[in-house]
């Protein structure tokens, strides 16, 4: 099982691209020269601190380049040893250890190099010592806190580099860069600030070209194989999309086996191992590492126990950013085809496509009488995209939505009521089975033009019933037909007379309602008027209209 990595580790670097020191050590401007330590350019540094502390380790957070002009230490051709042991015992971290530390501690007290009587020769061997002891200490902590490189600095104080500073820091394999007297610290600190600016500027392009891979991916005709692919691409490692009995469904990239098998097991903490519900609960990710290959396992939103893996050789700032992007990616292509939800409603496509009535496939939605809903955005929102009507839809309480010209169009059963909802104007039709869905759709679109004009926020088609009911519906339709037979072969006109009646006349709702200009309205009601012989100022002629229209299903 791979070991997590602790928090306290995570949090002890800085949020930030780290920069690599030979990128730092290439600006001629420095005059930076390594002269000691490992020349691994894999070493990076997080950012640039000055400290002239004896022990820095409190104000360290790892990943530093320390800067030190090396005022805290007594040069080696000191001319008082007896001083230079106070000195530098003053400055001797807690635990740089016995040896070093009995050595300077006697020496100070003395204060006489610790060697009584002895040639001046000897005295100056003893203050060396007292410095290789103190130097080793020094540096042993910088490393313990975590400090990626020391740089030093030549003048005021020190002419040269002390030799003990670069044993000790060969020995304990910490990278030491000579800063000459014409770099100052500052200096060095504002071009780590900028390789940083150029190293985060890089990793945002980087990512961001990566979601849209991620995202092209997607919409493949095999996306989800397509998305791990790109995954492993970008990350430059292993992506595994896992089933929920832990079987591994599809993968690309490589890995070493060790790590193949820890990511499976890192897959299993993040899997859902109680009902959907339950208190218990997995997380929804977990991280480890083994063999130096970091792990990442992510469970997908769907509920239904996949979990993407995710193994890379190297952990670059964006590469959780990128893994999250295919993990939503991911939800969505799982989610929808394996759950009951859209397994059903794959299964009434196919048979809507293959010529099955509406009424057939309705049982597999989950309803027998339903509601039509148009929506637009209210106000100068702009067009709903796919995510909106998503959002709507869930909203709603539906999944069968639907995006067409600026309007969403959403399919409810009638056991969820739709209510009105913030940002959107609603138009409802009235409850119909599954054979009314068309004229159930014309409905919900007049209430949506009608709600759009009136600025209501939420439109219902039919809500009282009234004196037409009275009428047998035969005889009312075939009164209706006549009435409206001078307009039956221009229907613009039959939907500007019908909006322009449901709003009491009035030119500029109409023209809002329909999209057109009101002189057009004006155009359009006069022809009305013409090809029916009719005043349509009289409200009577207006009632009888309105009747005609309804029994019609253009109401």
């Amino acid at each position: 099982m791979p070991e997590p990595s602790p928090p306290s580790s995570a949090a002890a670097v800085p949020p930030t691209p780290p920069v690599p020191l030979s990128a730092l050590l290439a600006r001629e401007e420095l005059g930076l020269r390594q002269i000691a330590g490992p020349a691994d350019p894999g070493t990076v540094i997080h950012w640039a601190h000055t400290s002239e502390m004896a022990d820095p380790y409190p104000y360290l957070l790892g990943g530093e380049l320390l800067l030190t002009a090396g005022v805290h230490v007594v040069p080696e051709s000191a001319d008082t040893p007896g001083t230079a042991g106070a000195r530098e015992t003053a400055g001797v971290p807690e635990t740089a250890g016995a040896a070093g530390r009995g050595a300077l501690g006697e020496a100070g007290a003395r204060g006489d190099g610790g060697v009584s009587g002895a040639v001046p020769g000897a005295a100056d061997v003893k203050a060396v010592g007292r410095q290789e002891a103190y130097f080793d200490a020094y540096v042993s902590r910088v490393v313990e806190a975590g400090g990626a490189a020391l740089g030093f600095g030549l003048a005021p104080v020190h002419d040269t580099v002390p030799k003990a500073l670069v044993a000790a820091c060969d020995r304990h394999g910490l990278p030491l860069l000579e800063v000459p007297p014409r770099t100052t610290f500052s200096g060095v600190a504002r071009a780590v600030g900028q390789l940083m600016a150029q190293a985060r500027l890089a990793e945002l392009r980087r990512v961001t070209e990566a979601q849209q891979s991620l995202a092209a991916a997607a919409a493949s005709p095999a996306p989800i194989p397509a998305v791990l692919r790109r995954l492993a691409q970008r990350v430059g490692g292993r992506a595994v999309l896992y089933g929920p009995d832990g079987a591994e469904l599809a993968a690309a990239g490589r890995s070493e086996e060790a790590a193949v098998r820890a990511l499976e097991e890192l897959a299993g903490v993040v899997r859902p191992k109680a009902p959907s519900g339950s208190a218990v609960s997995a997380p929804s990710s977990a991280s480890g590492t083994v063999a130096g290959t970091r792990l990442a396992a992510y469970a997908l939103g769907t509920g239904q126990g996949f979990v993407l893996g995710v193994a890379t050789p190297r952990r670059d700032p964006g590469d959780h950013t990128i893994s999250s992007v295919a993990a939503v990616l991911l939800s969505l292509l799982t989610g929808e085809h394996q759950s009951a939800g859209g397994a059903a409603r794959s299964s009434a496509l196919v048979r809507l496509l293959l010529g099955a009535p509406p009424e057939e496939v309705a049982p597999l939605l989950g309803g027998d009488r339903w509601v039509v809903v148009h929506a637009r955005p209210a106000g100068e929102r702009p067009a709903p995209d796919a995510v909106a009507a998503a959002s709507l839809g869930a909203a709603l309480g539906s999944t069968l939505v639907e995006v067409s010209d600026a309007v969403v169009r959403v399919l409810v059963p009638t056991e969820r009521e739709p209510a009105a909802q913030p940002g959107w104007t609603l138009g409802v039709s009235a409850p119909v089975e599954a054979a009314g869905w068309p004229a159930a759709d014309a409905q919900a679109s007049r209430a949506l033009a009608r709600a759009r004009a009136t600025r209501t926020p939420l439109v219902r088609h039919g809500e009282r019933t009234g004196l037409t009911d009275l009428v047998p519906p035969a005889q009312a339709e075939l009164h209706a037909r006549t009435l409206l037979a001078p307009l039956a072969q221009a229907p613009a006109l039959v939907e500007t007379l019908r909006s322009w009646l449901s709003l009491h006349g009035s030119w500029d709702r109409t023209a809002v309602a329909l999209s057109v200009h009101r002189n057009t309205v004006r155009q359009r009601i006069a022809r009305c008027a013409a090809s029916l012989d009719a005043d349509l100022d009289d409200p009577d002629v207006r009632m009888e209209l309105w009747f005609a229209l309804k029994q019609t299903g253009e109401a």
